[in-house]
């Protein structure tokens, strides 16, 4: 069949209308994210906040109510074991403390009295059971007696040396508490400051109680403790606590140097806690204790910190951004990008860390991904990759 030439322009016209509609109407590429399948290290972590604290602290409280003294020390300053940390004098002596010690002191008295009126007593019983049982063997031994009257005579001396044993203890025990009183009695008397002393060597954390005040006795007064002793405390779910065990490595970082430290998990405590979240939900969390592998001087008592708990870690393994996966049917799934388009394909994934996540199998190293992929995204759309 011939074209007229017409015909031929015609034709002519209508194809390359044709291809004008369709590459004007065409949908144009969709932009997107995309990421490398690549080998490499890969951590699985808990990431969570912290605190450090002194592991041995000591908190001196006040041995006795009265006026606290002026304490001298800084926080932050060094102590040695036995200087002194606090002065406290004692109540005055119409006071309520001082009538009360008083009363003790006069009970004390009154009970060693007793007891030392029933050891005369017991006494004088022992000497007259002693002489009696003296006479009964002189007697049994000329025969005047029976066996078993001898008998009886000597039982009864030897219970008798029991209670006077018994009644000295008694007395001993009640004469060491009337001294006990007294002293306090004696104290408050004389007026002489009563004095706290540093158990340990170490550095003033924290002094509750500095200027001069009546206070009672229990009070906490100053925190001694070693701050090259730092552990640190993180409290995670208690659904996350059980995957970590005593000697997972820690990263420490965010904590206001520049470089990043290293610790390890000491303890896991056993017992939870409740904890109210940020949006007010009611949670179980368990504390995890670690401890720095090096001293870090510019970390004091209570400082926050940013941590990491290295769950499980790899040299070598090929990984995809935890971004580029999302959920199936039943499985995960990915976007290849291949000859400008995006390709769904099914994947096995292992280890899984807060960015990476280990590839098993479905896909190759050097494959392209779509990281971050929109709602607008199916398969075989076509796709140009954002720089």
């Amino acid at each position: 069949m011939v074209f007229s030439k017409t015909q031929r322009i015609i034709l002519f016209s209508l194809v390359a209308s044709a291809l004008v509609l369709f590459f004007v109407f065409r949908p144009s590429p969709l932009p997107v994210d995309s990421g490398v399948v690549q080998k490499g290290p890969l951590q699985v972590t808990l990431d969570a906040e912290g605190f450090t604290r002194v592991d041995e602290r000591f908190v001196l409280a006040a041995p006795v109510s009265g006026m606290l003294m002026r304490i001298m020390l800084e926080e932050g300053g060094t102590v040695r074991k036995g200087d002194l940390v606090a002065s406290l004098l004692p109540p005055e002596l119409d006071s309520r403390e001082y009538r009360e010690a008083s009363a003790r002191a006069a009970s004390a008295k009154a009970l060693l009295n007793e007891a030392l009126s029933r050891e005369r007593s017991v006494r004088l019983d022992l000497e007259q059971v002693e002489r009696r049982a003296k006479r009964y063997r002189n007697l049994y031994n000329e025969g005047a007696v029976s066996k078993e009257s001898f008998e009886l005579a000597e039982n009864e001396a030897g219970i008798r040396r029991k209670e006077v044993e018994a009644a000295r203890s008694t007395s001993l025990s009640a004469r060491y508490g009337f001294e006990a009183q007294q002293v306090v009695v004696d104290r408050q008397i004389s007026g002489s400051p009563v004095q706290v002393f540093s158990p340990v060597d170490g550095k003033v954390l924290r002094i509750h109680e500095k200027s001069q005040r009546v206070i009672n006795a229990g009070t906490p007064l100053v925190e001694i403790g070693d701050p090259s002793a730092i552990e640190i405390v993180i409290d995670l779910l208690s659904s996350d606590a059980v995957k970590v065990k005593p000697g997972n490595s820690v990263i420490i970082a965010e904590w206001g140097g520049s470089d990043v430290l290293y610790g390890t998990v000491k303890t896991v405590e056993p017992s939870a806690f409740n904890k109210i979240s940020a949006l007010g939900i009611e949670e179980k969390r368990v504390n995890i204790i670690a401890v720095l592998n090096k001293y870090e001087p510019r970390l004091g008592d209570n400082f926050r910190v940013q941590t990491k708990i290295v769950l499980r870690q790899e040299q070598n393994v090929l990984q995809i951004p935890v971004s580029s996966l999302f959920r199936g049917t039943r499985e995960w799934k990915v976007f290849v990008i291949a000859n400008g388009k995006a390709v769904e394909k099914t994947v096995e994934i292992g280890m899984r860390g807060a960015f990476q996540a280990q590839v098993l199998s479905g896909l190759k190293e050097g494959d392209k991904v779509v990281v971050h992929p929109t709602n607008e995204l199916s398969n075989g759309m076509r796709v140009v990759v954002q720089k």
